[in-house]
């Protein structure tokens, strides 16, 4: 059998609840609209752990952070952890990456065949947190609110020429893809820095959302001494004090962010454009999905790194030849994702599989099966022990051994005013939900792995950096002397095998 390509389309820091079935009303997203109308629509999707790094890793390779070692934005993902690019490889996919996926280490492949684009984040060790310092701000890499403050309009910025490129590179690839040179199928992973802040747009987009409903946050500003405690660190870790964040900077942060999601969407319908005029869209299974939310000034929170819907919570399409199109409201997980491509295009990942924590969605969009409850975990700056959240049904439960337990039931309150944790009626859900925690998780190893692996990486990074310095950024390979026309090529051979379609 002929096994599907797949195209997977990934944005960064995408709020999920902007996506309740498709892209928000409000929002000028009209591929990603098309795209929806076409897919398996997750509704109530979660990211492994709130944070780029961990939250890519876990995507990659279906397993949480306390798996995989990558807690936070500078851990190593190892080599001996197999991703759905090693399994896609191994049963004879040519996999390839345009843009982002902030591997930390030396291996910037981790089972991609090629990368056609470097990384937009670092590399190395620099921004590991340390437990050992509580509440301790580094300000050269720590969030600071400068994006709010600073939200408003740009031709250029350095994430914009990032994702122009990952985009052209996408594009030049399908094409090359399309001429069928190499007969194996193929995974492209094309992933964008956008609508990450800083909170910048170009005009064109910026000015869609002039009259936008959605500028204002649904839940105000709550202050400090009445937010939870991990609110508390992340907004003290954020240097929330220093900026005076005003009600027009919210505003015009959330109007970039929206605009920039207009902008990925164009990138989108780019490549789908391509996918379609040469041929391809019909065996090809295409991924949309987000690595975490950002909480765009709800409660007066920004960014990501907690358990709230707007961090947490992400968009998750798939459309795939033989899997209906239609809207799933069980919470689901992206570490899915590798389990579900896995049986979409039948792979059998045999022992593998208890390597995973993700669970294959086919059966749910099929209205055939289930999914069990969804873990995350988050270990990174602003916190001083790891917290862990499980969402069961309604319920949202979250735990850390340094703050009281927050309990939602989202069907209820979707915004999450009330913490049910200490109320009677709610006792069995929490004590319930407590054990399957406590069942799953030992917060205390999970902690001094945490620690130890901070430890380690604090003595390597200071290492490394004394005298001459090997940065493990990953380096395109450009092979300019194979391409267009050189003299070791027969002319009428190359001009015949770059056409696409013959013949016409």
């Amino acid at each position: 059998m002929t096994r599907p390509n797949i195209l997977i389309l990934m944005a960064d820091q995408l709020n999920g609840t902007l996506f309740p079935d498709g892209p928000a009303d409000f929002l000028r997203a009209p591929h990603l609209a098309a795209l929806a109308g076409r897919s398996a629509r997750f509704a109530h999707a979660y990211t492994a752990s709130p944070l780029c790094a961990p939250g890519r890793a876990s995507f990659m390779s279906g397993q949480l952070p306390s798996r995989t070692r990558v807690y936070d934005n500078a851990a190593e993902f190892t080599s001996d952890i197999p991703t759905f690019a090693h399994h896609l490889r191994r049963a004879g996919y040519h996999t390839t990456l345009s843009g982002k996926m902030h591997f930390v280490g030396p291996d910037q492949l981790h089972g991609f065949e090629e990368r056609l684009t470097t990384d937009i984040y670092p590399a190395d060790f620099g921004w590991t947190p340390d437990y050992t310092r509580p509440g301790e701000r580094i300000d050269w890499w720590y969030h600071n609110l400068g994006s709010v403050t600073g939200a408003g309009v740009a031709e250029i910025t350095n994430q914009l020429e990032y994702d122009d490129e990952v985009a052209y590179h996408a594009g030049r690839k399908l094409y090359d893809l399309a001429r069928g040179q190499d007969a194996r199928p193929w995974c492209l992973t094309v992933s964008f820095t956008h609508p990450h802040d800083p909170y910048v747009a170009r005009r064109r987009f910026w000015d869609l959302y002039e009259d936008c409903p959605a500028l204002d946050p649904a839940v105000a500003p709550i202050p400090f001494d009445r937010q939870d405690p991990h609110s508390q660190r992340l907004m003290l870790a954020s240097d929330h004090a220093a900026s005076a964040v005003t009600p027009e900077d919210v505003r015009r942060s959330r109007r970039a962010y929206f605009a920039n999601i207009s902008y990925v969407d164009e990138k989108i319908g780019e490549l789908l454009d391509i996918l379609d005029r040469c041929a391809m869209a019909e065996n090809t299974i295409v991924v949309f999905v987000s690595d975490h939310g950002d909480m765009l000034g709800e409660r007066g929170l920004w960014f990501k790194m907690n358990f709230f819907e707007g961090s947490a919570r992400v968009p998750l399409m798939i459309a795939a030849p033989g899997l209906p199109a239609g809207r799933v409201d069980r919470p689901v997980s992206t570490l899915d994702v590798l389990p579900t491509l896995a049986e979409l295009v039948g792979l059998d990942l045999g022992g593998v599989l208890p390597w995973t924590d993700g669970e294959s969605l086919v059966g749910l969009a099929r209205a055939e099966g289930t999914r069990g409850p969804v873990p995350m975990e988050y270990a990174a700056e602003g916190s001083q022990a790891p917290l862990v959240a499980l969402r069961d049904g309604p319920w949202k439960l979250v735990l850390c051994d340094l703050d009281p337990p927050i309990l939602t039931h989202l069907d209820d309150d979707p915004q999450e005013r009330v913490n049910r944790a200490g109320d009677p009626a709610c006792a069995e859900a929490l004590a319930r939900l407590t054990a399957q925690m406590r069942a799953r998780w030992d917060l205390a190893r999970f902690a001094a792995e945490v620690r130890a692996s901070q430890a380690r990486r604090h003595v390597v990074y200071a290492a490394l950096r004394n005298g001459a310095y090997y940065p493990w950024d990953f380096q395109p390979l450009q092979k300019a002397s194979e391409r267009y026309m050189r003299n070791h090529m027969d002319l009428n051979v190359l001009e015949e095998a770059q056409r696409f379609p013959r013949g016409e």
